[in-house]
């Protein structure tokens, strides 16, 4: 029997009966994912940094250090932030391990260092989860979350909420796109990206992908997740504006192949101003090689996007992995 959808709406335009779909066009035709492999192969993409690796990593990595008590964020390597607002501790993507892959001695492989381990890590109340991807669903990162921190909620978009149940998680919340709820008196609003989900050849768009908003108080904060640019995100505004949000800026290369699931700095500036941030940061690149830019081109972007924009540096930053970010009224909070 043809699996069907559990969650499955009529009238919303991104479910369908055998799972979910992006309301904008398609990019990709069939073929399209060997070419890019064939392309990038014959190219030697991607490149590594300008001045290699180790010299990569010594400018852009650190350890987090997580003392004191105000209200705060870090970037911990790829799409990992860690937000404590409230005396609450909110954990994003959780990839701590040594590979975006299902396998040990394959896949891509971590370039630069993660800013803590999950014993390291501060007290979680509440991870959110984006997608179901290798690089943002790890399996061993949630494994050892769920076994230190056995009362942390987890808020993943529709189709994920028994793979997490499966592994020992307790407090599970499956939300649709523009669902809310509240935990810990956090609010927590799934939003809509553009992008897509399999963790097998059999499972492609069985599950949601979204990015998330949280809010207490005076304080919201968003979290995009992985997204393609659609001017749909605009309507994410509508739960801002935002004091703070984490946004991708790379594996956005070819624009041919990547467009419809990668946004490029470029237009993460665009989504910056479109949702109505006061502050970004990008993340989402120097971490794993998942596309053909360099793990040291997307920061260099996003500075020629932001003149281009005429935007202030301040407003939409790059941070070392591990760096503390504290945003204006944060005291407030």
């Amino acid at each position: 029997m043809a699996w069907r959808n559990p969650h499955y709406d009529p009238h919303k335009p991104h479910h369908t009966p055998q799972g979910f779909r992006n309301p904008d066009p398609d990019t990709r035709g069939s073929g399209d994912l060997r070419r890019w492999r064939r392309e990038r192969r014959e190219q030697g993409l991607p490149k590594p940094p300008a001045g290699g690796y180790d010299a990569f990593r010594s400018a852009w990595c650190g350890q987090a250090d997580f003392g004191g008590g105000e209200d705060a964020a870090w970037w911990l390597g790829h799409a990992s932030v860690l937000l404590r607002v409230g005396e609450r501790t909110v954990l994003t993507d959780p990839i701590l391990s040594g590979r975006a892959s299902p396998l040990r001695f394959a896949g891509p492989q971590r370039r630069t260092p993660p800013a803590a381990t999950v014993a390291t890590l501060p007290p979680i109340d509440a991870v959110l989860l984006s997608h179901n991807h290798y690089d943002h669903l790890d399996y061993d990162s949630i494994r050892r979350l769920v076994r230190r921190f056995p009362d942390a909620a987890f808020l993943v978009p529709l189709g994920l909420g028994d793979w997490l149940r499966r592994r020992g998680a307790r407090s599970v919340h499956e939300l649709d796109w523009w669902d809310a709820t509240e935990v810990h008196g956090l609010r927590f609003d799934c939003a809509p990206a553009r992008h897509w989900s399999a963790r097998t050849p059999w499972d492609t768009n069985r599950s949601l992908w979204c990015g998330w908003t949280v809010r207490r108080a005076a304080f919201a904060f968003y979290f995009a997740g992985d997204t393609g640019w659609s001017e749909r995100l605009g309507e994410i505004a509508r739960l801002g504006p935002f004091d703070l949000a984490a946004i991708p800026i790379g594996a956005y290369s070819p624009r041919w192949f990547m467009r419809g699931q990668h946004i490029d700095p470029a237009e993460a500036v665009r989504l910056h101003r479109a949702v109505g941030a006061r502050r970004s940061i990008g993340i989402h690149w120097g971490t794993f090689e998942l596309a053909d830019d360099a793990l040291d081109e997307p920061p260099r972007l996003l500075a020629d996007a932001r003149r281009a924009a005429s935007l202030a540096d301040e407003a939409f930053r790059t941070v070392r992995i591990g760096e503390r970010i504290v945003w204006a009224n944060a005291s407030s909070v």
